[in-house]
């Protein structure tokens, strides 16, 4: 989690290196600093750090004249140890205030590290696990100058951490990493580091990844990189393709509507980059089709709203491919002996590319000599170096801390490998999967049709933003779609909500149902329609209040709803989750926003969740 930047070059602002990092508030936003070389020969160094956002800071240094670093970092914070609190806040410092540094991750043997330290004269005044960071490499600098105690320091740390610092007698910026995200960017003049890529856009095309377990030092002209045994490593550069356009709001009100409102062209993309002339092409899959057709089993990992997308995949997948598919959330399987062969195959889904317990879940796969394959939203992240193969979903930027179109492009990008798996092992004709792949070119048409019924939705969201407890039903392929919009809602809205299989409801549920619950009913025309009636006929047994997502024409079920939003009906009922993800999206922004929510920075939540 956390958003850190580093920044060497001509003289600039606090403000410039703010800039950069409201780019990343996705990231975390309990409080933030920022911390600069003022002017070396005095060694004055500029520290200011606030709880809060990032835009309290801004105002607090508007119009101070005169206050440029040439040498500074910048930390956006999500709390892991410690209250958010201007002292818990990052920057920190070693004792002598010489060593400055900013981080993302967690230091799990900080304890005993900071017991040691203490017993040496350290003197700590935060609760965070970063503090000692500092404080370690100035001790072990004693003995071996500084560059030498930031590699003795990185052997002594254990956990994930990207850390960037500086030293008040150097003109010079240090970094280091270790199973979290940082990039290089190349500047006219200078460089800037980052934790994501969005940070850059604007200032440049060109980018440096770094290897995990590197240490790096920047000076104005030049960069060195080294592994953390002190030998050196080559750079390579990349472009950017990302513009600064791709991370504005433009005219909508949050982040969260104008990606909501961006999935008809993600889907068009994802169209158009995978299907040539009706047949499906992974450009980056690197499994070889032999191996893929003798799939036996295959294993999803995924967390949140990723795993709700795998959910639905595994639907998918034992449907059109006939393969057994086992699914379970990574913070849970990294912890079990899961039962993985030589012969399966790992599906790892994260829309960043950095979740720890999926990344966690990928190793421990490939240990076991296990392939992977990578669904993923980001280039150049560690999940797709990480990986075997690799479907890039192509949904661009996601800011909103509530995911939305990345949902909807790994369902999506599932869809076709299931399609694409399913042709290599032979169990459907080329003339049925070419049947299936013409439909999903005309979801973008249907999903925007949805998103012109946006008013409607509106409305009903404010009838139903009284309510204090929802529940969530859906069947068969749409129970995962259930799980996702009470997920939503939770997120943005921080209304109790749960998802549920509808047939489980008599099974625990139903007491919670009266006049003051509303039950959200996922009930299109499938095969199990005449099941999910049942349940809603239960329901308005017991005067629950019900918002029904139903096909057009639907009668029976629209009498047994108070509120009804109506979708297209499809040839392939199995891709409705693409349609219904639309207007629970909505139903969850315009309840937030009812209720005057902080609908694109939910408290307590980060976009990327980098640490366990």
């Amino acid at each position: 989690m956390c958003g850190i930047i580093g920044y060497i070059g001509a003289k600039q602002s606090p403000q410039f290196l703010l800039n950069a990092l409201q780019r990343l508030e996705y990231r975390g936003y309990d409080s933030c600093g920022v911390a600069g070389l003022r002017d070396k020969k005095t060694q004055k160094v500029f520290l200011k750090k606030i709880k809060g956002k990032i835009i309290s800071l801004q105002e607090q240094l508007k119009g101070k004249t005169g206050l440029e670093l040439d040498v500074g970092i910048a930390h956006t914070r999500w709390a892991t140890h410690g209250i958010p609190n201007h002292i818990n806040a990052h920057p920190h410092y070693d004792s002598e205030r010489n060593t400055f540094v900013v981080h993302n991750g967690i230091i799990e043997n900080y304890k005993e590290l900071k017991d040691s330290l203490i017993k040496k004269g350290h003197k700590f005044v935060s609760q965070t696990d970063t503090e000692v960071i500092p404080h370690l490499i100035a001790e072990c600098a004693r003995r071996n100058g500084f560059i030498e105690g930031l590699f003795e320091a990185v052997h002594a740390l254990k956990g994930s951490f990207a850390i960037v610092l500086f030293h008040k007698d150097e003109e010079k910026l240090f970094f280091a990493r270790k199973d979290s995200p940082l990039t290089v960017g190349i500047l006219k003049e200078g460089y800037l580091l980052a934790s994501d890529v969005p940070a850059v856009c604007g200032l440049t095309r060109k980018i440096v990844p770094l290897e995990d377990e590197t240490v790096g030092v920047l000076t104005k002209d030049t960069l060195t990189l080294y592994n953390f045994s002190g030998v050196k490593r080559k750079s390579h550069q990349e472009e950017v393709k990302m513009s600064a356009q791709h991370i504005e709001k433009k005219h909508y009100s949050h982040f969260m509507l104008k990606e909501i409102f961006e999935q008809p062209r993600v889907a068009r993309d994802l169209y158009s980059f995978y299907v040539k002339k009706g047949h499906i092409h992974f450009k980056d899959l690197h499994l070889a089709a032999h191996y893929l057709a003798s799939l036996h089993k295959i294993f999803i990992f995924a967390c949140g709203t990723a795993y709700h997308a795998g959910l639905v995949a595994k639907y998918f997948l034992e449907k059109y491919a006939k393969i057994d598919v086992e699914i379970d959330v990574s913070s849970e399987a990294r912890y079990r002996n899961v039962s993985l062969k030589k012969d399966d195959l790992v599906i790892a889904i994260s829309q960043s590319g950095e979740t720890a317990d999926t990344l966690a879940c990928i190793k421990e796969a490939k240990k076991k000599g296990v392939k992977v394959l990578g669904i993923c939203n980001v280039l150049g992240s560690t999940l797709t170096k990480e990986s075997h193969g690799i479907i890039y979903t192509l949904a661009g930027p996601e800011i909103g801390v509530a995911s939305t179109k990345a949902y909807t492009a790994q369902i999506f990008s599932l869809y076709l490998f299931a399609l694409y798996l399913a042709g290599l092992k032979k169990v459907l004709k080329a003339k049925e999967i070419t049947q299936c792949v013409e439909e999903l070119k005309k979801i973008s048409e249907y999903q925007a049709s949805i998103l012109n019924h946006m008013e409607h939705i509106k409305k009903i969201s404010k009838k139903f933003s009284k309510f204090g407890c929802f529940l969530f039903l859906g069947r068969g392929i749409n129970y995962p779609s259930a799980l996702e919009g009470a997920l939503k809602l939770k997120e943005i809205s921080y209304i109790p909500a749960e998802g549920y299989p509808a047939g489980e409801m008599k099974h625990g549920p139903i007491a919670l149902i009266d006049e003051y619950r509303a039950v959200v009913c996922i009930a299109p025309f499938d095969s199990l329609y005449e099941k999910m009636i049942s349940n809603m006929q239960e329901i308005k047994a017991r005067k629950g209040k019900v918002l029904a997502i139903l096909n057009t024409g639907d009668k029976e079920a629209a009498l047994l709803s108070n509120e009804k939003i109506f979708l297209p009906m499809l040839k392939n009922q199995d891709l409705d989750p693409l349609l219904i993800a639309l207007p629970l999206q909505l139903f969850a922004y315009f309840v937030a926003k009812n209720l005057g929510c902080e609908i694109d920075q939910p408290r307590n939540l980060a976009k990327s969740v980098t640490v366990e």
